[in-house]
């Protein structure tokens, strides 16, 4: 199973929509000890999850505070994962997998509805995600 390396520890900005990280973490894709993983740095701003509003209202809070959102806004930006030393270029469909990914690991304790939330994240980002992609 993939692994998280520390708690998520971020701030409101003055804009009221934006996060700064305060503390990075890594995670590891697809196992606990791969050599592929992403290193989300201390500093570094997110929006969380950018879901439109007649979906969010739909959505639990827990599924948009988590690491998995911060993840995908760090993939995003940075288009890459390291493997070993090296860093290696990813897809869209690649970011957006790991993403699924982090949320099933994210969301397990909630059960069947946790795994449910992920697929409706998954097919938004999916589907939408090309816009924030191509900035």
């Amino acid at each position: 199973m993939s692994s998280f390396t520390s708690p998520l520890i971020v701030s409101p900005l003055l804009d009221g929509k934006s996060w700064r990280l305060y503390k990075s973490f890594t995670y590891r894709i697809g196992s606990r000890y791969s050599k592929r993983k992403i290193a989300v740095p201390s500093g570094f701003i997110t929006d969380f999850a950018s879901i439109p509003k007649f979906i969010f209202w739909l959505l639990p809070w827990w599924s948009k505070f988590s690491k998995a959102p911060v993840l995908h806004d760090w993939l995003y930006r940075e288009k890459q994962i390291t493997e070993g030393r090296m860093f290696r270029a990813i897809t869209r469909k690649q970011a957006d997998d790991i993403f699924y990914e982090a949320m099933l690991l994210s969301f397990r304790m909630h059960g069947i509805m946790g795994k449910f939330i992920a697929r409706i994240e998954y097919w938004s980002v999916r589907i939408w995600g090309w816009l924030a992609w191509e900035r």
